[in-house]
């Protein structure tokens, strides 16, 4: 169980911290190719960027270096939560395409956190 929880953490953390990066840092460009982002103010685009970059950091850091790896599971909540918000923004601006990876995505966020804070603490 502890390897699956790694291979999750690893796959979702990294994609989080790639995703938030773009975000954060290239807001500009992330305006002009994800259709969500068009309408959205810089502030809202670099919060979500954010967000993600540091959940991707939190799913990552704290059990590698064996520093509080609580924040693990707690960090795997805030990314789920991030996900619900997204399914909700993406149904409302009828966006179904992306639901589909926002609901994958929130499934391996609960995993994790479920398992971290449950099951097969660090």
């Amino acid at each position: 169980m502890n390897i699956a929880l790694w291979v999750a953490q690893i796959l979702l953390g990294f994609m989080f911290v790639m995703a938030g990066s773009m975000k954060t840092f290239n807001h500009k460009k992330v305006k002009e190719t994800m259709s969500w982002a068009k309408n959205g103010s810089t502030g809202y685009i670099l919060f979500v960027g954010l967000s993600e970059l540091l959940g991707g950091l939190g799913l990552l850091l704290p059990g590698a270096l064996d520093i509080a790896p609580v924040l693990t599971g707690i960090a795997a909540i805030g990314i789920a939560i991030i996900m619900v918000l997204a399914i909700a923004f993406h149904a409302k601006q009828k966006e179904t395409q992306a639901i589909g990876m926002n609901v994958v995505l929130l499934l391996l966020a609960l995993f994790i956190a479920v398992g971290r804070l449950g099951i097969e603490p660090f």
